[in-house]
Order: structure tokens, then C-alpha cells, then sequence
């Protein structure tokens, strides 16, 4: 069985179609210039309905993390490092962190993003360890 794929909605069809051409955005408001994920009809700072995509280096540290060892549903492989990731241009992103083994993932640890296809039209971001420093 494969994993569940997610559906893109008018709200967030704009981030599935940069993520397919490997581009990470992430809606930053036009009134506080608050950036936040995962998108939401109004901005959680200050309530405006004014926000737009705007392009992320991808680039963040790791947060928090977990190794999952029990699949939390069919077409998941286990164990995996499900990390939150403060970006650097703002936001916070949960997501897998891959390219290393699970146990090696660790609080402070620089990551950068990684989109890997999941069908023809989801594309997800990932992390991996940055080896730019």
C-alpha cells in the first residue's frame, strides 16, 4: 500500500506547483510580513487576509526531533526522523529528515530542503543534513 497523498486545495495548489519544480514558498503576509506555515486562510499574527507565496531558501535548523519506529499508516518505511525545522527566512516546516540515518538527526542540526516526487502531481519537501555548513 502507498502513503496517503495530500490534496491540494485552492489555498495551497500555488505551494504543490513550486514544490514540483523544486521550489520551496511559503506565504508571508503583506501587512505584518509575518512568514508561516502551513498556509491558513488569514495570517496567524495579525488576522489579515493579504498574504502571498514567497520564495525560501530551504535552509533551517532542526527544532525538534523524533525517530518514529511504528508507521503511522500504511506506506510509510520506519524508523524515520520527523523533525520541525525553523527555516531561516522564517516559518516553522514539519518533515522527515533523509540522506542520513534516523538516529543521527539531532537538535541545532543545519538541514536544507530536498523534494522528492511522491506521484506526477505531489511533490514533497523533505530535509537533508546541509553540507554547506
Amino acid at each position: 500500500m502507498s502513503r496517503p497523498v495530500p490534496v491540494p486545495t485552492e489555498l495551497t495548489e500555488l505551494f504543490w506547483a513550486a514544490a514540483r519544480q523544486g521550489e520551496l514558498v511559503l506565504p508571508q503576509c503583506s501587512d505584518c510580513g509575518l512568514r508561516f506555515f502551513v498556509p491558513e486562510p488569514a495570517c496567524p499574527g495579525c488576522l489579515s487576509r493579504s498574504w502571498t507565496y514567497e520564495p525560501s531558501s530551504g535552509r533551517g535548523t532542526v527544532y525538534s526531533v523524533t525517530v518514529v519506529h511504528r508507521a503511522p499508516g500504511p506506506g510509510f518505511e520506519v524508523p524515520f526522523a520527523l523533525a520541525a525545522v525553523d527555516l531561516d527566512d522564517g516559518a516553522t516546516m514539519l518533515s522527515h529528515v533523509v540522506g542520513t540515518d534516523p538516529e543521527q538527526v539531532t537538535i541545532g542540526m543545519r538541514v536544507s530542503v530536498d523534494f522528492r516526487a511522491l506521484t506526477d502531481e505531489i511533490t514533497l519537501p523533505f530535509f537533508t543534513p546541509d553540507r554547506i555548513g
